[in-house]
């Protein structure tokens, strides 16, 4: 798959927000009314716009939106939507992030060989309370927007938890997390939630269609259901390949209940090398999603929704053994042992390895 990707703004800098009207709308209308929440919880998974909607509520407030909103001398509704023109010096600030009355939480970048902590550090998460205590450099709100949320340990829940307990006046936290379950219960009680959607796929591919260039209808359809919704993990997909890489690891389920091993181990060996980290990544993640859409399809009584034509026939071979139960524990197993070659640093090859025989038992039971 050769395709060119139209660069994309980072979320603080990104003045389009694809989707998500009702949830904007509710943030407007909080914002325009004397009961502002301080804390905002936005869920939703991942790639979906969340972060963008974030900061695109913390520009508005931060211009002075929740002053300048409700109903006008008339009895005009106020505005609906939280756009700021992105030549607004609060805009500009937001984006170069420069803004004294913002507050950033977020994992620090990936080093020189290329890893990312997997942990929102405690000492970025204690560096909120005491800059929610002072007093706002411009006289409006002051805003902190903690992204990835879900990644916080114990202690940084708890620090965290602490401000939402005595939340100082002017403050709005906001708070941007793909796993919202995972977090404190304390600290989900302490919030007003919006639960963001994935896009429908005639929008996703309307986003993709401007953006993308080198794809055919039928790919950039296929990319759009890979992506569930997601643009960000679309376009991310488009990057990395991940259709081609898609189409290798369906022409190995395919081969199944009779494992061509001879091609997995070929797999292991080029996901295995040291360059191949994100690789590696997209293809565990395209493995899972497959096995998730078979367990779905499974406990509906219906075939999975193809991505490729070439799935149709081993999906149809595949949904009548060895039924659910079985499914959902190979699924478990691999999810499992995907999670654990990441967090151990386990040989990519023999992982690979394991989830195709665990594929090959539960294809041949």
């Amino acid at each position: 798959m050769t395709a060119t990707i139209a660069a994309m703004p980072a979320p603080r800098e990104n003045p389009e927000l694809i989707g998500h009207a009702a949830a904007e709308r509710a943030l407007a209308a909080a914002a325009a009314s004397d009961r502002l929440p301080h804390a905002w919880l936005l869920g939703g998974p991942a790639g979906i716009g969340k972060a963008t909607l974030a900061f695109r509520f913390a520009r508005h407030l931060l211009a002075g939106g929740a002053e300048q909103e409700g109903p006008g001398l008339f009895g005009e509704a106020p505005r609906e939507d939280l756009a700021l023109d992105p030549q607004h010096p609060v805009f500009r600030r937001v984006a170069a992030a420069g803004h004294a009355d913002l507050l950033t939480v977020e994992r620090p970048p990936a080093d020189e060989k290329g890893k990312r902590p997997q942990d929102l550090p405690v000492e970025a998460v204690r560096r909120i309370a005491p800059f929610l205590r002072l007093t706002a450099a411009e006289g409006g709100w002051r805003v902190v927007v903690v992204d990835e949320a879900e990644r916080m340990n114990r202690n940084s829940a708890n620090a965290l938890l602490k401000v939402l307990e005595e939340p100082p006046a002017r403050a709005v936290l906001i708070l941007v997390s793909s796993r919202p379950g995972a977090l404190l219960p304390t600290i989900r009680s302490r919030c007003r939630r919006l639960a963001l959607e994935p896009l429908p796929e005639a929008d996703l591919i309307a986003f993709l269609r401007p953006r993308v260039e080198g794809l055919s209808p039928d790919d950039l359809q296929a990319v759009a259901r890979l992506a569930a919704g997601s643009p960000g993990r679309a376009l991310a997909l488009v990057e990395e390949g991940g259709l081609d890489l898609y189409r290798g690891l369906i022409e190995l389920i395919a081969t199944l209940p009779r494992l061509d091993r001879v091609a997995v181990h070929r797999l292991g060996d080029k996901l295995a090398a040291p360059a191949a980290e994100q690789a590696w990544r997209t293809v565990t993640a395209l493995f899972d999603d497959w096995l998730s859409r078979l367990v779905r399809a499974h406990a509906r009584g219906a075939v999975p929704e193809l991505v490729l034509p070439a799935e149709a026939e081993v999906n149809r071979r595949l949904a009548g053994a060895p039924g659910l139960e079985r499914w959902l524990e190979v699924w478990e197993k691999t999810h499992r042992l995907f999670a654990r070659a990441d967090s151990a640093n386990l040989d990519r090859k023999q992982v690979l390895l394991q989830a195709f025989t665990a594929l090959e038992e539960a294809a041949r039971a």
